[in-house]
């Protein structure tokens, strides 16, 4: 019987140290994709962030606006918001099979439609795992006072 409970907790310790790399290794996937987006955002990168988004994606601004994908990456690819600096700090990344909430503080400057402006956002992202892909499904931030 001792013999059994050794072997059970064995196993059992080594199933949830499985467990424990799976996720850290999703939670490493899904930080990658953030700073994927960031770049592709950056660099206004068309490509990049028509591969990110998911179909079905809402992305919305601090200001209320609300974009789906094609207006997402029309409004960066041609450059009518240009960021030039993304900070993102303070990030968690809370996975739900193969959903991720993702919250940060944004700090940045970007020009829009001109205008410059300096950003302090709290940021929230919902990632969905499709195949080995994690796209951005939603995001919505809000204005730091």
């Amino acid at each position: 019987m001792k013999k059994l409970f050794v072997l059970l907790s064995f196993f059992t310790c080594i199933t949830a140290g499985n467990a424990v790399n799976a996720q850290t290794s999703d939670e490493s996937a899904v930080a990658a994709a953030v700073e994927s987006l960031r770049k592709a955002i950056l660099d206004g990168d068309k490509a990049a962030l028509e591969k990110i988004s998911a179909e079905k994606l809402t992305y919305g601004h601090s200001s209320g606006q609300i974009e789906n994908k094609e207006e997402f990456v029309a409004a960066l690819a041609t450059g009518k918001a240009d960021f030039t600096r993304i900070d993102i700090s303070d990030q968690k990344i809370l996975i739900t099979g193969n959903t991720a909430i993702v919250r940060h503080v944004l700090k940045g400057d970007v020009v829009l439609s001109g205008a410059a402006t300096t950003l302090n956002l709290s940021v929230m992202q919902v990632w969905l795992k499709q195949g080995k892909d994690w796209k951005l499904l939603a995001r919505q931030a809000i204005k730091i006072i």
